[in-house]
């Protein structure tokens, strides 16, 4: 773990939250939806179900959830937070801050709050190095880093490639410091600028199939669009070497992986990439067969899963890598800490 003079101490996740929507979506019921069936989705994809968020259900909504979940976890209330970070794409509004939105709803005044927009799916890795590094400069203990997306907001109703992927959800890293040696690593970060298109939210005017009237997504005239051969061409070329060169920095090997989330893409892709690093199904986490892709909040959420099921302990390796539009991808190592091993926030 790499400190300061000013900051002797490391980065410990001291609390996981989570939060999906109630609205459940099948296969089943995406074939009533889209030109699609069960089958060619489970055969392509392999997710069985996904959360949808309500018409009136903001991105703000599901990250106030998930970081008063944080707090109960720690057995801390909200208002002691220091600072707040919110990874998004789809902010309630494009300003204030998703994060001050957050605030609003815990009734926090005073307590700072900035968005980070990685690119959606990276804000796993990506959100988790700021908050980092915000402890790490020595002027705040207790940092709520929360990854939201209501990511069916930005889809096309009649866009199969993305429909039958995506999930609404939220997810809460709580930061405090910890031992030195113990926590959270610094972040190894890379965008592919060429791919720029490859993944993204465009800006234009689309009309329905049947009749020729304006179509509008949850965010006007913002649609997804995703190339998905390209994205899981780079996935599969790019993210088994990667993982390998962020292992190699810390002195480490695929065998020192004690548990390796990764971007929870699709549930075919993460097996194949699984198989590339030879690691067993035991050694991941994966959430996206019942979540789908929930974006930046896959990640965490398959990591508190893992924590919830206790197949992480003091001391293990757990590595982190996320990847998405921009084709930007982020990876960290973390030694989980022991509860001795986190350090009075007040101090």
């Amino acid at each position: 773990m790499t400190t300061t003079a000013h900051t002797p101490y490391g980065v410990g996740i001291r609390a996981i939250g989570g939060h999906v929507p109630e609205r459940v979506v099948t296969n089943a019921d995406l074939e009533q939806l889209l030109d699609t069936t069960d089958a060619w989705i489970e055969e392509h994809i392999g997710i069985r179900e996904r959360r949808w968020s309500a018409p009136d259900e903001q991105t703000s909504d599901l990250g106030a959830a998930a970081l008063r979940d944080a707090c109960a976890r720690a057995g801390v209330t909200p208002d002691s937070i220091d600072l707040l970070i919110c990874g998004t794409f789809t902010p309630d509004h494009m300003l204030p801050a998703a994060a001050v939105a957050i605030g609003r709803k815990l009734g926090l005044t005073g307590t700072p709050g900035f968005d980070v927009n990685s690119g959606g799916c990276p804000g796993g890795t990506f959100a988790l190095d700021v908050g980092a590094k915000y402890l790490l400069s020595g002027g705040y203990r207790r940092i709520a880093v929360v990854l939201a997306d209501t990511v069916t907001k930005t889809l096309d109703p009649e866009d199969r490639a993305t429909g039958v992927i995506f999930g609404d959800a939220a997810a809460c890293y709580l930061l405090e410091p910890c031992a030195v040696g113990t926590g959270v690593t610094p972040a190894l970060l890379r965008s592919d600028a060429r791919a720029y298109e490859t993944a993204f939210v465009k800006r234009e005017q689309r009309v329905w199939s049947t009749d020729g009237s304006p179509k509008k997504s949850g965010f006007g005239d913002n649609f997804t669009h995703m190339h998905g051969r390209s994205v899981r061409e780079f996935a599969l070329d790019i993210m088994p070497g990667f993982v390998l060169e962020l292992l190699e920095h810390h002195g480490l090997t695929t065998e020192d992986i004690d548990l390796l989330v990764f971007h929870q893409a699709n549930h075919h892709l993460l097996r194949i990439l699984r198989e590339k690093l030879g690691l067993p199904a035991e050694r991941t986490a994966e959430n996206v067969r019942r979540l789908g892709n929930t974006s930046g909040a896959g990640v965490p959420l398959a990591l508190r899963d893992a924590l919830d099921e206790g197949r992480v302990k003091a001391g293990d390796t757990v590595v982190l890598a996320s990847f998405g539009a921009g084709m930007s991808h982020g990876g960290t190592v973390i030694r989980w800490p022991a509860e001795s091993d986190f350090l009075d926030p007040a101090r």
